[in-house]
């Protein structure tokens, strides 16, 4: 039997993060995770450079029942504190978009840093390493398929069911249950969205063309680059609204945002009357989704032909596509997933369960889910700073 003062199950962002907070405080830390290798997610991340947090980190672009929740450890460890520890390993980075920070290398270094600290730190990490039965009394009992583990603190750092091919399950929302936590409704988040019949044969016929986009659900909205595919839409303006969008709700996309496009064509009308209203569109959009929206107006000719009523049906269906989704593509290929465990009974100070003393959640196990661009990361490290503190 092996005696810790924590065990941390699951060795992604989260829970190595813990762990070597909690070791550095003099803690005896073991981290175990079923995988083969740790942190997965990180090394396939930001197409295999890892982004790992973003400079406008903000509570309100956080997801939960509780919106206050996150604030807490988001204050206490920021953005600019896993900087300074990116910065102090040596690892080159550089801003993208919209405030996304990747390594300028491979995210193995971010990986390969973790790892380091927690080795420094006197943490051990078993991996390949199955937990089969915990049990509370006096402190906590593991069964593990090396064997039984005490501990007096357990972290739970397993993530949610985003990419099941990764290893990914609902192991941590049955432990959670087990010690009588609710699991907020979870559900495939930043995925893309499929389409069926009509509407799938369109977006079909331009699979693999990219634009421009805002892309709106309800109140909320997000402009940034839309991809179409063979199942429906990708990119990161519709991963985003995928977390606000519900089964049954239209979404509604701008495909030439920041222009007045029944202005240009009113242009293209009294400049250009004699070109034709396929190759002036193929203008401003790619040629075959162009092509498309003129097909489906029934519009053909030239610009000079263009009644005001025709200028603004095609201005319409270019600012306010509305298209009804039919599903996601699931946790086989979501980013993260949202909800998770309910936070009314977390400590949003410690991540402590108020139900059991001496377990704590951590990551993306708990209701609290980022934006599109190194959110989840963040949170990751400030949730598991958060425990290592106190665990």
């Amino acid at each position: 039997m092996s005696n810790y003062d924590v065990v941390i199950i699951g060795a992604g962002a989260a829970g190595l993060f813990c762990g070597i907070e909690a070791a550095r405080r003099g803690r005896r830390v073991l981290v175990i995770d079923h995988n083969k290798k740790p942190a997965e997610k990180i090394r396939i991340s930001g197409g295999g450079r890892c982004n790992f947090t973003n400079l406008d980190i903000r509570p309100e672009r956080f997801l939960s029942q509780n919106p206050k929740f996150a604030i807490s450890a988001l204050k206490r460890f920021t953005q600019w504190d896993f900087i300074d520890r990116v910065a102090g390993a040596g690892i080159a980075y550089h801003e993208k978009t919209l405030g996304q920070l990747f390594c300028d290398g491979s995210s193995q270094e971010i990986i390969d840093m973790l790892l380091s600290d927690l080795e420094a730190a006197g943490g051990a990490l078993w991996l390949s390493c199955s937990v089969e039965a915990i049990s509370e009394s006096d402190g906590f009992s593991l069964t593990t398929s090396k064997g039984v583990v005490t501990a007096d603190a357990v972290v739970l750092a397993t993530g949610g069911k985003s990419i099941p091919k990764m290893g990914a399950s609902d192991f941590g929302y049955r432990i959670a249950r087990q010690f009588g936590h609710q699991i907020v409704e979870t559900r495939a988040g930043l995925v893309p969205l499929t389409f069926s019949g009509y509407l799938l044969d369109q977006t079909k016929a331009l699979s693999g063309v990219a634009v421009e986009t805002s892309v709106g659900c309800g109140d909320t909205s997000f402009s940034e680059g839309m991809l179409f595919t063979h199942r429906g839409l990708s990119g990161p303006s519709i991963l985003q609204i995928s977390s606000y969008w519900r089964e049954g709700r239209e979404i509604e996309i701008d495909l030439l945002r920041g222009a007045r496009f029944d202005q240009l064509l009113r242009e293209d009308k009294s400049k250009h009357g004699s070109l034709s209203l396929r190759n002036g569109l193929a203008r401003y959009l790619p040629k075959g989704l162009a092509d498309q929206i003129l097909d489906e107006l029934r519009l053909d000719g030239n610009f000079g032909d263009l009644r005001k009523d025709e200028i603004e049906r095609i201005a319409d269906r270019v600012h306010q596509w509305k298209v009804l989704p039919q599903g996601t593509e699931g946790y086989r290929t979501a980013e993260v997933t949202l909800g998770g465990v309910d936070t009314d009974w977390l400590d949003a100070r410690t991540m402590e369960s108020k139900h059991q003393k001496g377990l704590y959640i951590i990551g993306e196990l708990v209701d609290v889910t980022g934006w599109l661009g190194g959110y989840n990361f963040q949170w990751a490290w400030s949730s598991g700073w958060a425990a290592g503190q106190v665990v």
